[in-house]
């Protein structure tokens, strides 16, 4: 036989085997050689061998132990043992993989998510070096995201040591006209180092030059992959060509790679990219995201003190004590607030998974218990408790596997039921969530780990009895142990699944009483119509106002029309122009802040919001007329106590002139502008057609009060708008109650989600009460014959068994009420009119929890009352 041959023969089990048994002959027949050279008999000599050798079998097995080859064949014998006991017990093996599925399959869903938002790097190169620079007041009425005001920001620039290159930029949405359809788009206006400083280049012709922000020079602009293919056909001769945005012609440089939209600072795709001259204007306080790249070998921390010594250099502004310097991983301007929702929805689904565990754990055991006579007659027969224990653990990983496998299939539909269950706008980089191979490793890494963990108490306690208790009466011995361990599991599960049933209690109760919050105004069969007019086509306020009142004057012809109205800054359509202002005969200082929305005469009417005193704005408060306001009626309490504020004259400038003076003429209802969570805003209102600004009339929604289902109407808005001006694309035409809804789509997606959740952790923590008390009956069926032999009633019976479960319940719930209060103090940010320690919350959760293991276990139960003492007393 060649060494080749003998290599191969190592990866046959039969050869290796034929191979064990002649070594062991060898030595069987040297040692009664021996024997018979001592003067035994025949007979006397093998016996004598056999019984110093001990048992063959065991022998061969250690013998295939030491060999690496052979052992892999064990391992493999171990599987196939273990494929066909999982097949004889059909019912067991769906039931574990099915839950298990469950686990794995929502923990990757939301894995997948974590890891394409929070995880996976951003697409550039060292994306590492790349920080938000900012600061922020230490005190101030705003919130602010990382930006820094165009003056500093150049200042900064100018001297900083620590980055390689900085750039600002600014989401903004542009008309694109001249290809196809006026379409309305997410752009971004960026300083010409931005795409250097991320080390972007174009994929077709280039970037912006160092001069392209400069007025005269800045008629350019970069296209996205996506609108280049969408609009010009992906025409490679489109460099070069003219393109019209907000009405001003621009020359196409470049076209971005494939998957680029970076520049909003949101989770919105930017499809085209302009210049930004960011030079210094006293005259304006914008403030932009700033983002830079560390030189190599900057710390983050060692850019973060250069920019505190620079902060702390700069001069005090009013109304704020001082700003904070920041610097921020670049990601977070993405990431946003999701980051918080998306930590608490992977702590919720790995208590599923924990509790799709002790259930399998609980299956194990039980089935383990079944086999206590089929474990014995292995020992017996020279099994070591480390085989038993691994060929227990082969099958636990073996259902693990499965189960992760199914769970794959569910993550995939899962990732997309939760993309459509989230607000729209809210969830940044979707094009980078999917299933890759760190999710991959992710969920065969959690298999694994479950497989191993839910597998090893089960294993243990049914190798640790004697081979006499696993032999006689069928492996029957005493339970008490094993049902102890199934116990403390099922106690567990019910723990878990009330901290998450209180989780989306408490959230779903916070939903609704934001959704029973009243706006100040009536939004029901409102319509409404955003639009933004390019400066280069509506350069003056005349113009701007021109186009609004023949837009109002058409909407208000249209069939169905109840009232019509306009608003500069629609309630909870986002942004709202805010500020203090100047009262007459007091000293000149901040007297609080307000809205400042500028509207039409019947945007009151259209809205449904009420008049408290005094007058609507009419037709006559023209441009011409004398200056007047409406203000909300807690600007005139806190102003004006106990005073009649109608005649009152206010100022929105810091140092008024005598035309400067506006008139209060009526007070209106306080109303909600941006968030339901907060109280009414005090509000300033001022008639559309003296707002002076064109910067304020650009940006306009019309609303109208239709009789009937405002929907219908959509497409006679949009016929309005084309007949007024045929190049200006609608932003957006949706009803107001979509409008106000979507100011509680976060919540309502929070809620939605744990209540998902917590609604598979009950079901699982109930299958496995189910299961546990089913089997605990079955095993103790000879003890209930002899109790009701010796004439206990059913009902006697049937209390028995719902008291254990009782008492597994109420231990649960103690256990589970202890774990709520220490965890849920993690949403009570995200709560609104509830606290995160709620009574009745905590009660109703308590209450449905005990209700649902009675339940469980009373088909169980009953079962047990219905034993019929004489036949279970002959079987045994």
């Amino acid at each position: 036989m060649t060494w080749l041959e003998r290599f191969s023969n190592l990866f046959r089990g039969e050869a290796l085997g034929r191979a064990l048994d002649e070594e062991l002959d060898f030595h069987l027949e040297a040692r009664i050689g021996e024997n018979i050279r001592a003067g035994m008999s025949p007979q006397e000599a093998e016996r004598d061998a056999r019984r110093r050798f001990g048992n063959r079998t065991l022998a061969k097995e250690r013998s295939r132990e030491m060999d690496i080859v052979a052992g892999l064949e064990t391992v493999g014998q171990d599987v196939r043992y273990a494929l066909r006991s999982l097949r004889r017990s059909p019912g067991f093996t769906a039931t574990a993989v099915l839950a298990l599925a469950l686990g794995v399959g929502a923990n990757t869903a939301v894995f997948t998510v974590v890891n394409g938002v929070l995880l996976r790097p951003l697409p550039f190169p060292e994306a590492q070096r790349l920080t938000l620079i900012s600061y922020r007041p230490t005190r101030g009425p705003f919130h602010y995201q990382p930006s820094m005001a165009d003056a500093h920001y150049v200042a900064f620039r100018r001297q900083n040591q620590a980055y390689e290159r900085t750039a600002t930029f600014a989401g903004e949405t542009m008309t694109l006209t001249g290809a196809g359809d006026p379409v309305r788009l997410q752009a971004a206006a960026v300083t010409p180092d931005f795409f250097p400083t991320l080390r972007v280049n174009a994929s077709l012709g280039r970037t912006f030059l160092a001069d392209e922000d400069q007025k005269g020079s800045d008629q350019v602009a970069l296209l996205s992959d996506t609108l280049w293919r969408s609009r010009f056909g992906a025409d490679a001769n489109v460099l070069g060509k003219t393109i019209v945005v907000d009405g001003a012609r621009r020359k196409v440089v470049g076209v971005m790679p494939p998957g680029f939209a970076f520049g909003l600072g949101s989770p919105r795709d930017a499809g085209l990219w302009t210049p930004l001259n960011a030079a210094p204007d006293g005259h304006n306080s914008f403030s932009r995201p700033v983002v830079g790249r560390l030189k190599p070998g900057v710390t983050p921390q060692q850019a973060k003190a250069e920019l505190d010594a620079w902060v702390r250099g700069l001069p005090a502004e009013r109304g704020r004590d001082g700003m904070l310097a920041e610097t921020l991983p670049l990601k977070d301007l993405l990431v946003g607030d999701i980051r918080s929702s998306l930590l608490i929805f992977a702590g919720a689904v790995a208590f599923v998974l924990l509790i799709a565990c002790a259930n399998v754990a609980n299956l194990l055991l039980m089935r383990a218990a079944s086999r206590q006579q089929e474990i014995g007659v292995r020992g017996a027969l020279g099994a070591s408790r480390w085989r038993l224990i691994r060929q227990l653990l082969t099958e636990s990983l073996l259902v693990s596997l499965a189960g992760g496998t199914a769970g794959l299939a569910l993550a995939a539909l899962g990732v997309r039921l939760l993309l459509r269950m989230a607000p729209a706008g809210k969830i940044p980089r979707l094009p980078e969530i999917h299933i890759d191979g760190w999710v991959l490793a992710f969920t065969f890494g959690v298999v694994a780990l479950t497989g191993i963990a839910f597998g090893l108490a089960p294993a243990f306690q049914a190798t640790r009895r004697s081979l006499r208790a696993g032999l006689t009466a069928g492996g029957r011995t005493n339970t008490a142990r094993g049902e102890g361990l199934r116990g403390a599991l099922v106690v567990l599960e019910i723990a878990m699944a009330l901290v998450l049933l209180t989780g989306a209690g408490l959230m779903l109760k916070s939903f609704v009483r934001m959704r029973s919050v009243n706006p100040g105004f009536r939004a029901e069969n409102v319509l409404t119509m955003t639009v933004d007019l390019p400066d280069s086509v509506y350069r003056t306020p005349n113009e701007l106002k021109a186009f609004h009142a023949l837009t109002l004057d058409k909407l208000a012809s249209l069939p169905g029309v109840v009232a019509v109205g306009a608003v500069n800054w629609m309630p909870f359509a986002g942004a709202l122009v805010t500020g203090d202002f100047q009262i007459e005969g007091r000293p000149r200082s901040s007297h609080g802040w307000a809205d400042k929305p500028g509207v039409s005469p019947g945007y009151f009417r259209a809205v449904g919001i009420p008049l408290l005193k005094g007058r609507y704005f009419t037709e006559r408060d023209s441009a011409s007329a004398p200056g007047v306001v409406i203000v909300s009626q807690s600007v005139g309490q806190r102003l004006w106590p106990g005073e009649d504020p109608i005649g009152k004259r206010i100022s929105m400038e810091d140092h008024p002139k005598p035309e400067d003076w506006l008139t209060i003429v009526g007070v209106v209802d306080d109303i909600r502008q941006s968030d339901l969570k907060l109280k009414p805003s005090a509000t300033v209102y001022q008639p559309y057609t003296q707002v002076p600004r064109a910067g304020f009339l650009s940006h306009m929604s019309f609303l109208v009060r239709t009789a009937a289902n405002p929907q219908s109407l959509a497409p006679a808005f949009r016929a309005v708008l084309k007949e007024v001006d045929r190049d200006q694309p609608v932003e957006s035409v949706a009803a107001m109650e979509d409008v106000v809804g979507a100011a509680v789509a976060e919540p309502r997606f929070q809620g939605r989600l744990l209540a998902v959740f917590a609604a598979l952790a009950l079901a699982l923590s109930v299958i496995g009460i189910y299961g546990v008390q089913s089997y605990s009956v079955a095993e103790r069926t000879h003890e209930i014959g002899i109790r009701m032999a010796l004439g206990a009633p059913q009902n006697a019976v049937l209390r028995m068994v719902l008291r254990r479960t009782l008492g597994l319940a109420a231990a649960g719930v103690a256990l589970g009420t202890a774990g709520a209060l220490a965890v849920t103090g993690v949403i009570g940010k995200f709560l609104f009119q509830v606290t995160p320690t709620d009574p009745a919350t905590f009660a109703a959760v308590a209450a449905v929890l005990a209700a649902s293991a009675v339940l469980a276990a009373l088909l169980p139960a009953r079962r047990a009352a219905k034993v019929d003492p004489m036949i279970t007393l002959r079987c045994q």
